[in-house]
């Protein structure tokens, strides 16, 4: 029944209205500080969302995300049965873009990509969340020999298991103005005058913006896409080799590329591992053995009408 005074054409103002001021719903966003996650709060608050942000170090989040601005932060660990709960209390829609790169003081793949993620999606479908978006990555396997990708490919399966109707979302490698990736190429480059390759550098990949991945998240969570899962990856395919020639050209460098075995990367890591913060880890090798590019049938960006930015359009630090 429509309120008396108000027509129809009115009332769907005043709703496109109030969609834009931020009364789309809540979506939480577990790991919003991350490199994806706080672009994701950003484009979900750009679609009119109001946006919770549940991470380990709230104290992360930046100016952009005043309250004022549609968004709240939440104290949440995702391996912890109490905290995530509240942190889903009144949302419509959840995001787990949580990840882990190095396992470190007893903190495993499998704590973090297949525990967490199932709790994320079984307290997620208690608490009446209508839709869940799981960020997985092209190549998540679980009969691979790699404890990284497994875990990555078992966890798909425990969401899907616990939250039947989650969406997932496999973007390829990421590129953005502060990667772990492109820029540290473009770093390595600057200094050394001898380039090592990942093997012979045939490795193909198809590296996506970290914006369009979180760009194409908003849009699932907008109803755009209806699809249960789909591969983002960027313009173009490189073989890795071209692409390090690529990043060369476009910051003047001329560096000797030296293949390197993967046998001899696999040891480096290793003892890259003991260092914190370090540019290179086992999954990071492990990844390279394998072609990082999208399934010819699978959904992508061009199906939620974005189309892919190129890599010559970002810097690279």
């Amino acid at each position: 029944m429509e309120p008396m005074g108000m027509s129809a054409a009115a009332m769907a103002e005043d709703d496109r209205t109030r969609s834009t001021a931020g009364d789309r719903g809540l979506i939480t966003v577990f790991g919003g500080t991350g490199f994806l996650g706080r672009r994701i709060v950003r484009h979900l608050l750009d679609h009119g969302f109001q946006v919770r942000i549940a991470s380990r170090h709230p104290e992360w989040v930046g100016s952009a995300f005043r309250p004022d601005a549609g968004s709240e932060t939440a104290t949440v660990d995702v391996r912890d049965e109490t905290s995530v709960p509240a942190a889903l209390f009144g949302a419509c829609g959840a995001v787990n873009a949580v990840s882990l790169y190095v396992e470190r003081g007893g903190v495993t793949f499998d704590a973090v990509h297949v525990e967490a993620a199932a709790r994320v999606a079984r307290l997620a479908r208690a608490n009446g969340v209508e839709r869940l978006i799981h960020v997985s990555g092209i190549g998540a396997d679980p009969a691979s020999s790699s404890p990284y990708i497994a875990s990555r490919g078992r966890g798909e399966i425990a969401v899907r298991d616990s939250f039947p109707g989650a969406i997932l979302i496999r973007p390829a490698v990421m590129f953005g103005p502060d990667d772990a990736f492109l820029t540290t190429i473009a770093r390595m480059l600057r200094i050394l005058p001898v380039y090592p390759m990942f093997g012979r550098g045939e490795t193909k990949l198809q590296p996506v913006y970290v914006e369009d991945v979180a760009e194409g998240i908003a849009r699932v969570l907008s109803g755009t896409g209806s699809v249960a899962s789909y591969e983002f990856a960027g313009a173009r395919v490189y073989t890795y080799k071209e692409l390090v020639l690529t990043i060369a050209d476009r910051i003047g460098a001329r560096p000797r590329l030296v293949p390197l075995p993967f046998a001899l990367w696999q040891i480096r890591a290793l003892a890259a591992e003991l260092l914190p913060g370090s540019p290179l880890t086992l999954n990071q090798v492990a990844l390279m053995q394998h072609d990082n590019v999208p399934s010819v049938d699978s959904p992508g960006l061009s199906s939620l009408d974005i189309t892919p930015t190129e890599i010559d359009a970002i810097g690279h630090g």
